[in-house]
């Protein structure tokens, strides 16, 4: 009999996350195995099981203690190759681009029907990553294909890895001794290029295609 995917549950709501659980032990294959309260006392399981084995982490993002960017931070620099999901109450562009930055393969919310949770983690075992078209700006299909890479130009390849982190298109501008409005035409540009709608789809597209490294 194939072994059960085994995950991990860290969230301070404790009547979502055993409600959660229950949910995840109804699908075929996939089992919780450990559920913690915050970033913290999670990391700290990590440290002293060393060589447990894990298939996936389910991250709340806004957590007392260490939160979930804080923790994600810690995953990046310590245990890289742990497969991670953030999942949140709202959808904040920033929250979502330091999260894809510091390693999580997929954002859900909350409040993500049953159907397209399973499908999440499924995704994110098997594909690697997982990302809706609600927080990506992307089609779901397009975001987990191996679509052929745009040619892109050099200008827009240095834009892209500015929009992977925390400045502000205002900032990008000053980095790149350009006009606010020109940094506006390339990030049109792009989207239209890449067929996105938002700097979250940007980030992944980056991320997919190693134009930055997480």
């Amino acid at each position: 009999m194939k072994p059960k995917n085994k995950i991990i549950i860290v969230d301070d709501h404790m009547l979502f996350s055993q409600s959660l659980e229950l949910l995840i032990n109804s699908f075929k294959d996939f089992e919780v195995i450990n559920r913690f309260e915050n970033g913290k006392v999670f990391i700290s399981y990590l440290q002293e099981n060393i060589d447990s084995e894990v298939d996936l982490i389910l991250l709340d993002v806004n957590m007392p203690v260490l939160d979930g960017v804080s923790t994600m931070k810690w995953i990046k620099e310590n245990r890289p190759n742990l497969k991670v999901i953030a999942l949140s109450v709202n959808d904040d562009e920033e929250i979502i681009i330091k999260m894809l930055t510091n390693g999580a393969k997929g954002y859900l919310l909350k409040d993500t029907s049953p159907e397209i949770f399973r499908n999440g983690i499924v995704s994110v075992i098997e594909k690697g990553f997982f990302f809706t078209e609600l927080v990506s700006g992307m089609l779901v299909k397009k975001a987990n294909s191996d679509a052929t890479k745009v040619n892109l130009k050099d200008k827009e390849i240095i834009f892209i890895k500015h929009a992977c982190t925390e400045k502000t298109y205002k900032e990008i501008a000053s980095e790149m001794c350009l006009s606010p409005k020109t940094i506006d035409g390339y990030r049109e540009c792009l989207f239209d290029k890449l067929e996105i709608k938002t700097r979250i789809g940007l980030v992944l597209y980056a991320i997919k295609n190693k134009i930055v490294l997480v």
